[in-house]
Parts: C-alpha cells; structure tokens; sequence
C-alpha cells in the first residue's frame, strides 16, 4: 500500500525544469532533426525561459490571490493595483516566450525554419508559445 501511495504521489509531482527542457528539445530534434550543437543550444535557450516563466508564475499565484482578497472585501484601489501587476506580469510572461522563440528560430537553418513554421499550434509561429502564441511554446508543450 505505501508503494501504491509513493507511486501515486509521484505521478502528480509536476516534471522538474529540466524534465520540461529535455522533453521540448527532443521533440524538436525528432520533427526539425536538430544536430547536437541545436540541442546544447535549445537546452540554454529553453531553461532560461523556463526559469524566467517559473518567477513570474509564482509571482502570478501571488497577485491572484491578492486581486481575490481585494475583490471579496471590495478594495477598489488595491484591485486597480494588483490588476497593474498582473498586466505586468503578462508582458513578462510574452517577453520570456518570444525572447526564447526568437533565440530558438534563429538557430535553425532555412530549411529547419520553413518546417518550422509549418507546425502550426504544436510549435510554429502564432501557436502556443510560438511567435505571438499564448503559453510556453508549442514547442515547450503545454505550461
């Protein structure tokens, strides 16, 4: 019984930063056959943003509670504040995306890119975490 509870605690354990990454860039690597030196790269490139979202997402947490305390005691000024902050802590969220989208299109050859982009929502651009596309990018899977 204790095996069955570890084993079933371990299942909704959330995949480290490192898990996320090696995932992401091995499904890169089988749909755009990045070289080695691409993957060292995709590996940097997609842990700093990984780690850049885990900051604001915690800071989300935050404010989100914050704005519903705010919301349940009918504290207008401070839900116009942490409203501020949370529009705040979007663009950051869009910013380590794209800054990681950009990074990661730019070490693709022509012939990566043109795959690349024909994607769609699983990891081209405008799809999920793609260029302009909510989340960590189709090619970082699901947040």
């Amino acid at each position: 019984m204790a095996l069955t509870t570890t084993l079933a605690l371990a299942q909704n354990t959330p995949p480290t930063t490192a898990q996320i990454v090696a995932n992401q860039v091995a499904r890169l690597t089988k749909l755009l056959d990045l070289t080695s030196t691409q993957q060292a790269s995709a590996t940097t490139i997609f842990t700093t943003e990984q780690t850049s979202l885990a900051t604001v997402r915690t800071n989300m947490q935050t404010a989100r509670k914050a704005l519903q305390t705010a919301i349940q005691s009918d504290d207008t000024a401070t839900i116009g504040t942490v409203a501020t902050q949370i529009g705040t802590l979007t663009g950051e969220e869009v910013l380590a995306q794209a800054t990681a989208s950009g990074a990661f299109y730019a070490i693709l050859t022509s012939e990566q890119q043109t795959k690349y982009e024909t994607l769609g929502p699983l990891g081209g651009p405008g799809g999920p975490g793609g260029f302009g596309g909510p989340g960590p990018h189709g090619l970082g899977g699901s947040h």
